[in-house]
């Protein structure tokens, strides 16, 4: 499981709804609202 960094909600690696790749971590997602909120701005939701 890994944890949406949008939402904080936990998500399944292979049900998640969308994934990025940013500064060589895979991030999951538990819906493209999410997603999209991250691509948009990942510094703020990037774990460091």
């Amino acid at each position: 499981m890994a944890k949406d960094p949008v939402c904080g909600m936990q998500v399944s690696e292979q049900a998640a709804a969308g994934r990025t790749e940013y500064h060589g971590k895979t991030y999951y997602f538990c819906s493209p609202a999410c997603k999209a909120s991250f691509d948009k701005n990942p510094e703020k939701y990037a774990t460091k």
